[in-house]
């Protein structure tokens, strides 16, 4: 059996553990070696579908020392007026540079594809099924943890017959010609994503029925933007939403005060959501997807016959030549948290809510910075998906509580300021603080984060 000794052990080449290892590379001279069944770094990227974009801009995804495209706004298209959003096929290619030129050329940097982790260190191989026993110097990371469910290799739970065709949304730009209607199955951004390919690519909206078994709330793009130039709708968006969250009474009433403020949209106006995954699209994009009539709220599908759909609700007659595009993968099937620094490992997760890779980034800095698993877990609180609107106050309170806890240390804090992952802190270099309208939100947010904060602890436990 081969043996090398290596000081961090990643387990997963995917987005945050080539952030996690991206950082400690310039905060160390540590020996990395990161393992990953699949043969290129990039985790679930390498198996995106062809129509696949970022819901944020790229210019604050990835890794924290190479930039993911150009900052450019978009012209035309969807997203027009906006940053731009990296496809799949060029956050997959970004990842394989991080990989090669970044990495491996570090020369502290050794990776194993096509292998899987079988504990205390031992390493397999999947094609050849030799083992290799890497003994850690310092510590194990599980950068697995965060992995999403993708509608490629996702298990389906629900039965298809055997002449009825239903396939992930890779397949769709090669299947959808040989359709005359569409069902698209779930109410998560893939869904979101294929009923605007079927739409931009030519498809009437009679053409497409749209299952959605819980309606999301989706929050407002302009709320995401990162530059100067949008201090007013992402600094003004966070004040209003501390306002909201403040003035709230009841978690249902928090929501429709977040969509009052224009901050979240829903699908229907007649219809209530339940779920918030925190999807992000445009309002060009939400004006595109209800165009769409045809949807059924039956809930979740139990089975599909040539001729009906059977549902948890009831049961539904079936177009002939439907093509049913499968988009029911849950991305994070699971909202349990672990303590992040553990006697025996890292445990990566998110520690400020939707930014995986901007967590790993940090909990890599703040490995290298602190002494005891006491100090660095007092700074990473681990910030759980959410699934209700609910949850997502109970995220906003763990969030709102290490982002104080980062600004407590100088280091930490000067780190976060300096970071591209960083999606607010470019915003606020970019504008003059003396301007009379800048100052006004700054100060706005700084009066209400109190209360909205005690607000907050309120909402999360009614």
């Amino acid at each position: 059996m081969d043996r090398f000794e290596t000081d961090y052990l990643i387990i997963g080449a995917g987005a945050s553990g080539l952030s996690f290892a991206d950082t400690l590379l310039d905060e160390t001279d540590a020996h990395i070696t990161l393992v990953d069944r699949r043969d290129k770094a990039g985790g679930h990227w390498n198996d995106a579908y062809p129509f696949v974009r970022l819901h944020q801009p790229s210019s604050y995804y990835g890794v924290a020392s190479r930039d993911l495209g150009r900052g450019a706004i978009d012209t035309s298209g969807l997203n027009k007026g906006f940053e731009e959003l990296a496809s799949g096929l060029e956050v997959a290619a970004y990842f394989h540079a991080v990989m090669q030129d970044r990495l491996l050329q570090s020369g502290r940097v050794r990776f194993l594809p096509m292998s899987e982790h079988l504990g205390d260190g031992e390493v397999r191989h999947l094609l050849s099924g030799k083992a290799t026993q890497i003994d850690v110097r310092h510590r194990l990371v599980n950068a697995g943890l965060l992995e999403n469910g993708i509608p490629l290799t996702h298990e389906r739970r629900f039965r298809v017959a055997d002449d009825v065709v239903c396939i992930p949304p890779n397949a769709l730009p090669h299947m959808a010609r040989l359709h005359d209607q569409f069902t698209v199955l779930g109410a998560g951004k893939t869904a979101m994503d294929s009923v605007l390919w079927l739409l931009e690519s030519g498809a009437d909206a009679s053409q497409i029925r749209w299952v959605v078994p819980r309606d999301p709330w989706m929050i407002n793009r302009v709320f995401s933007q990162p530059s100067g130039a949008f201090y007013h709708e992402s600094f003004g968006g966070t004040m209003r939403q501390m306002e909201a969250v403040m003035d709230a009474t009841s978690v249902d009433d928090l929501a429709d005060r977040m969509e009052a403020a224009n901050l979240w949209m829903r699908l229907d106006p007649s219809v209530r959501p339940v779920i918030m995954h925190g999807p992000t699209v445009s309002m060009a994009e939400l004006g595109r997807l209800r165009e769409v009539r045809d949807i059924v709220r039956l809930g979740h599908v139990e089975s599909i016959e040539p001729g009906a759909m059977n549902l948890v609700g009831g049961t539904c007659p079936a177009r002939p030549k439907t093509l049913y595009i499968d988009c029911t993968a849950r991305a994070l099937g699971h909202t349990d948290t672990w303590p992040v620094f553990q006697e025996d490992q890292i445990v990566l997760q998110m520690i400020r809510l939707y930014q995986p890779t901007f967590s790993a980034a940090l909990i890599a800095k703040i490995e290298t910075s602190f002494d005891t698993i006491k100090e660095k877990n007092a700074l990473a609180a681990p910030v759980p998906m959410t699934d209700t609107v609910q949850t997502w106050v109970v995220s906003q309170l763990v969030n709102a509580t290490n982002q104080f806890a980062w600004s407590q240390h100088p280091d930490i804090k000067n780190w976060i300021t300096h970071c591209r992952l960083d999606g607010f802190g470019r915003a606020s270099r970019e504008v003059d603080r003396t301007d009379p309208t800048i100052k006004k939100i700054y100060d706005r947010i700084k009066e209400v984060s109190f209360p909205a904060f005690a607000n907050m602890q309120k909402l999360a436990t009614a």
